[in-house]
């Protein structure tokens, strides 16, 4: 039988040691609760405390337009205050001026929620709704191509309701692009730039303005940038690769030019021409030059062309009024010489060469004016006295009157003619003065008293008897002399 007396001393013993491990257990729950319990309470109370803190960087975020940061910031003191309207107020605001439109309209309507009837959140509900329908009909009228009536709704509605819209913003670029105001893209690019150095689009529209004001080095290096932030970007590599052509068929051709390979030339300004035609400030130059080599090379139409083409660019190009006038010198437009040599003569008083091609110009003028005996007689300038001779004698004999009764006063008119044609070039003294443009005005048709007459006297004169005789007789014989 068990001993009542040793069991309870046992029972204490146990009883005792459960106490103090309980003891124990208890200050060590306690402990933890001090270690690590008291600084989550802590930060619980500094976070509910820092949401003024929160909402005034929000506040010097927005000024300083780093509208990601206002953002994160904002989204913080919502998440530790799902009822704090002024987060709710701010975040819509923020949202509106980035045309992030349906999350601001989301947000403001959530505020209303909170604080029915406030009008200034109304108020700026409504300018969202306006500056979201004019963000949309500007894209429209955008690519209607309705540029400016596009440009006054980006500038007159978005983005005085939405300052921050980067979307706003590159298409009001794309749209000074559109109507050539370069100068103005780049400004309004430089202050994309300046809030983000890496926006690609920025750079590649800021390039493309240079571009098209023929700065073609700072365009490259903008390209240049873009590209080392992105070497896969369609649009940037399209561009660099694009200049860089042109650029290259520029130099081609004038290397041409240099070695006298004119033709070559040619076909390298054409090409470069071709690459792109919009290129206006650039192109002026190319129709320049291209017009220089035509006009080396005789081509006076095709000459006539380029030099007008320059000229529609840029009206006030000396070079190019010049370059034209040498072009309608080789297609006998003399007059359109003469105007355009005088008006170059005008811009350019003191330029010699101008002065001395319109002298040319007015000469030829001049001689165009007086009766074309080698034309009359069909032989060329260079003819020989014997081929005038020759065109002489077949020409007398075509239109003699005499064999010609039935136009009898036609005939008359073209037998003096050929004959006074072939006083001055059938001399060798008047053909010189003929040909260096010297008035003759005693001989040939032209003259005063003592012309030529190959019918002796006042034609009609009463059937007076007038012998013309040539040399040696006509071809073939039989004819020593006229006789009427």
């Amino acid at each position: 039988m068990m001993n009542l007396s040793s069991f309870f001393p046992t029972m204490d013993l146990l009883a005792w040691r459960g106490f103090v491990y309980a003891l124990f257990i208890l200050h060590f729950v306690f402990a933890c609760q001090l270690l690590l319990l008291q600084p989550l309470v802590s930060a619980l109370d500094d976070q509910a405390v820092n949401v003024a803190g929160l909402l005034e960087r929000v506040s010097q975020s927005v000024k300083v337009k780093r509208y990601s940061d206002a953002l994160n910031d904002l989204n913080t003191a919502i998440e530790a205050d799902p009822t704090l309207s002024e987060a709710y107020y701010h975040r819509a605001s923020v949202l509106r001026q980035i045309c992030r439109y349906e999350e601001s309209e989301k947000t403001y309507k959530r505020f209303l929620e909170l604080k029915p009837g406030n009008p200034a959140a109304e108020k700026e509900l409504s300018q969202l709704a306006q500056a979201q329908s004019a963000l949309e009909t500007a894209l429209s009228l955008f690519n209607s191509g309705d540029f400016s009536k596009s440009l006054d709704y980006i500038d007159k509605v978005v983005l005085v309701f939405s300052p921050s819209c980067s979307k706003a913003k590159i298409l009001k670029v794309k749209l000074l692009l559109a109507t050539k105001d370069y100068s103005a893209a780049i400004s309004e690019t430089g202050y994309i730039l300046k809030e983000d150095e890496n926006n690609l689009e920025a750079l590649l529209l800021r390039g493309r303005a240079y571009y098209y004001l023929a700065d073609h080095d700072v365009a490259l290096r903008h390209y240049q940038k873009g590209l080392r932030l992105d070497p896969e970007h369609s649009d940037l590599k399209k561009a660099y690769f694009g200049l860089k052509n042109l650029l290259k068929k520029t130099k081609s051709a004038e290397d041409n030019v240099e070695k006298g390979k004119l033709r070559l030339a040619v076909e390298d300004f054409k090409g470069a021409l071709a690459l792109d035609p919009n290129h206006t400030a650039y192109n002026v130059h190319l129709h320049l030059g291209l017009c220089k080599v035509l006009v080396k090379l005789g081509r006076g139409k095709d000459a006539l062309t380029s030099c007008t083409e320059a000229l529609n660019i840029d009206e006030e190009l000396i070079e190019a009024l010049v370059q034209r006038g040498e072009a309608k010198l080789l297609i006998e437009d003399w007059e359109g010489a003469v105007e355009d040599l005088k008006l170059a003569a005008q811009r350019s008083p003191q330029d010699m060469n101008i002065r001395e091609v319109l002298m040319r110009a007015e000469k030829s003028l001049k001689m165009s004016k007086r009766k074309d005996w080698y034309k009359i007689l069909g032989v060329s300038k260079t003819a020989s006295v014997a081929e005038i001779k020759r065109a002489y004698k077949k020409l007398a004999l075509q239109w003699h009157p005499d064999k010609n009764v039935d136009n009898r006063e036609e005939a008359e008119a073209k037998f003096r003619e050929i004959a006074a044609a072939y006083e001055v070039l059938g001399d060798e003294e008047k053909r010189t003065r003929y040909d260096r443009g010297e008035d003759i005005e005693d001989i040939g048709m032209g003259g005063g008293g003592g012309g030529f007459d190959p019918f002796g006297g006042p034609f009609g004169g009463g059937g007076q008897q007038f012998t013309f005789s040539f040399e040696g007789g006509f071809p073939g014989g039989g004819f020593g002399g006229f006789h009427f």
